[in-house]
């Protein structure tokens, strides 16, 4: 199920301030970003950057999903493995708000998400 109208300005507010927070320096973002994307009741993290062997094409990586449950009003947590498909992260794969999903993010204490 997509997430409501009330849920999304809500989940655009909080990611909006977050991406202000760690996006890089303006001088760089051109050749790293970090945005973010809502797909139905999934927001996940992205970080942008041209292609290596074609700087004109820019794509997008996302590194960190969180994906809303609505009967049990959590948001589970995955990473990005190498195999290119989503894991639960291992040491906390549920959260009860967007804001802990961030801060686990910020955290990475097990270096999933960013390496």
């Amino acid at each position: 199920m997509a997430l409501d109208i009330t849920q999304s300005v809500e989940i655009i507010e909080i990611m909006e301030n977050y991406i202000a927070k760690v996006r890089p320096k303006p001088e760089i973002r051109d050749r790293l970003d970090i945005g973010y994307e809502i797909n139905e009741q999934s927001v996940v993290l992205q970080e942008i950057r041209p292609l290596f062997k074609n700087p004109t094409e820019i794509r997008r990586h996302g590194y960190a999903k969180a994906t809303y449950v609505h009967h049990k009003n959590i948001w589970k947590v995955f990473w990005m493995r190498a195999d290119l498909k989503w894991h639960p992260y291992p040491p906390e794969a549920t959260v009860k708000h967007l804001s802990d999903f961030l801060n686990l993010v910020d955290a990475d204490i097990h270096g999933c998400f960013r390496g």
